[in-house]
């Protein structure tokens, strides 16, 4: 695997629970040591299916926190969409049932030296790995405000946790059926301003993170998103998750998100060639 990979392990583990919390499943893993080398922003890729399954490809998930504790030892918490064949097979798998994984995989989010004024932002079930950046950066003496946005509000992912994680948590539903009615970019500019935001760390949908990027290009703001490309393989073989990146020289490079992700830095992407060759590499 690559360096950035070097402390990733496949391994057979045992599903602690399997909760259904809104639209989505809440399932922890009992992963033993694994939890020593994971970071926010990090993810796991899931066999799944089963032995006789024709889904020979893994699965990539976020890991939303891990945890070390008397009870279960070292456990993974992942927050997953039962939408494709993959997911919903892994949301079907009861308590008890053993399922392989390698992990931990790709890049994570950096966490600042000094105390500094942090804004997360999730969409959808993109919020899973901001709980426990959020852990993380207040045990650094961070100031730590949230943003969560989704089309509706069922699928806001535990709003009253992330109450409880951060200094403050503002809701946005784009039909008003939670918090505000909106996206969570409606106001962002003016919430960076007010509440001197230095990093803003973002994970959901790619329109998003593009969108936030836009708005603070000519912020000093520091974006740091986790890119939402798929990701067959998740160890940097299938090339099948590039995604067009700014080099210093002004050029463009097709980067795997399971490699040099999915935690970039939202300016050097470019948003305008997701989904596309860039010319000169054609």
């Amino acid at each position: 695997m690559a360096t950035i990979n070097k402390s990733a392990l496949q391994q057979v583990v045992t599903i602690v629970s399997n909760k259904r919390i809104g639209a989505y499943h809440q399932i922890l893993l009992n992963v033993g040591d694994i939890v020593k080398s994971c970071r926010p922003g990090n993810f796991v890729a899931i066999r799944v299916g089963g032995d006789t399954s024709k889904m020979i490809l893994r699965r990539a998930f976020a890991i939303s926190r891990v945890a070390d504790n008397s009870q279960y030892g070292g456990t993974m918490e992942l927050i997953v969409a039962p939408h494709g064949s993959g997911s919903k097979w892994l949301c079907s798998q009861q308590e008890g049932a053993e399922i392989d994984i390698i992990a931990p995989l790709g890049t994570a989010f950096g966490i600042p030296t000094e105390p500094i004024n942090a804004l997360l932002i999730g969409g959808g079930y993109g919020s899973a790995p901001l709980f426990g950046l959020a852990d993380v950066l207040k045990g650094r003496g961070c100031k730590v405000d949230m943003l969560l946005g989704a089309s509706v509000g069922t699928k806001i992912y535990a709003p009253m946790e992330g109450k409880r994680s951060v200094n403050s948590l503002k809701i946005y539903t784009e039909d008003g059926s939670m918090g505000e009615t909106g996206r969570v970019t409606e106001n962002l500019l003016e919430i960076v301003r007010d509440r001197n935001i230095d990093v803003i760390y973002s994970c959901g949908p790619m329109a998003m993170l593009s969108a936030i990027t836009a708005l603070v290009a000519d912020t000093e703001v520091i974006h740091q998103c986790a890119v939402e490309e798929s990701m067959a393989c998740g160890v940097g073989i299938c090339m099948t998750c590039v995604l067009p990146v700014q080099n210093d020289d002004g050029t463009t490079s097709m980067l795997r998100s399971c490699i040099d992700g999915p935690v970039m830095d939202g300016a050097n992407v470019r948003w305008d060639l997701v989904g596309k060759v860039p010319e000169a590499l054609a």
